[in-house]
């Protein structure tokens, strides 16, 4: 797992904070100095606070846990589908649906009502109806999969959010504050971090700098789940070689009886037999 160097965040933009008026206070440990009116995010805190962020997001990887990723804006739209789809994890890029997280199980009837719809094509079901119908219930999929298709194979709530602009995704914040559901977050200078378990400040409005962001937080998440997997190999293998010995035991353990008993038949075949004459 590596960090971004100071060049490469510099070079990202990711210093580039807003106008000094449209401030939040509360960001004020992150800015280094204010200049033609803009803040400057302090980077050498945004390095450690992404080291920090990645190393958690590791271990939640590495655990088998999933983690939702939360961007509407357009800039990081596609930057968010690629990587979360990298990592095999869920993603929003759509407006977010209230109530996702505090109403869940209402989320996941709407997903089983698009696996229905599915199923219906499949079996022919769909074949059948009239014309009008199946354009309805054509128009009712697209809806569902825009708003839902990337959240599919979420079958319980994710152990964490990943957000990018909590100012915009205060809605998806606020739900997982409700929840206990820890959130990491992308934080530019005019939002407020207090809610945020894992703030790493940086522009959250050049793709650059959330490309860059993401591919850190990725590559780190990804590694958890290769540790996963290797372990999970290592643990059947070393299971493998623990029940040789039980195995063996038990074989040993029946052969003095077998030669017993090849014994006592041998007596009786002796005593049987007939006197040679």
């Amino acid at each position: 797992m590596s960090t971004p160097t100071f060049d490469q965040l510099l070079e990202a933009g990711c210093h580039f904070g807003h106008l000094k008026r449209k401030w939040n206070p509360a960001m004020a440990p992150y800015i280094f100095m204010e200049r033609n009116g803009i803040h400057i995010i302090d980077l050498y805190k945004t390095a450690a606070k992404l080291d920090e962020a990645a190393a958690a997001l590791k271990s939640i990887a590495k655990a088998g846990k999933k983690v939702l990723f939360v961007a509407t804006k357009k800039q990081a739209k596609q930057v968010i589908a690629d990587k979360a789809q990298g990592v095999n994890m869920p993603y929003v890029i759509e407006r977010w649906p209230g109530g996702m997280l505090t109403n869940f199980p209402t989320i996941r009837k709407a997903v089983k009502k698009m696996t229905s719809i599915d199923k219906m094509t499949k079996d022919g079901t769909f074949d059948n109806l009239s014309k009008r119908e199946k354009l309805q219930i054509t128009r009712q999929r697209a809806k569902l999969e825009k708003t839902l298709g990337s959240i599919a194979d979420l079958n319980r709530l994710p152990s964490a959010l990943f957000v990018v602009d909590v100012l915009k995704e205060r809605i998806a914040v606020a739900e997982a504050n409700r929840l206990g559901i820890p959130v990491f977050a992308i934080v530019d200078t005019n939002s407020d971090p207090t809610d945020v378990d894992f703030v790493i400040p940086a522009n959250d409005d050049a793709s650059k700098s959330i490309e860059l962001i993401l591919d850190t937080v990725c590559s780190a998440m990804a590694e958890g789940l290769e540790e996963r997997k290797v372990e999970k190999v290592d643990a059947q293998a070393a299971e493998g070689e623990a029940a040789a010995p039980r195995r063996e035991r038990r074989r040993v353990s029946r052969a003095p009886k077998a030669e017993a008993e090849v014994v006592a038949e041998a007596e009786v075949t002796e005593t049987e037999a007939p006197a040679a004459e």
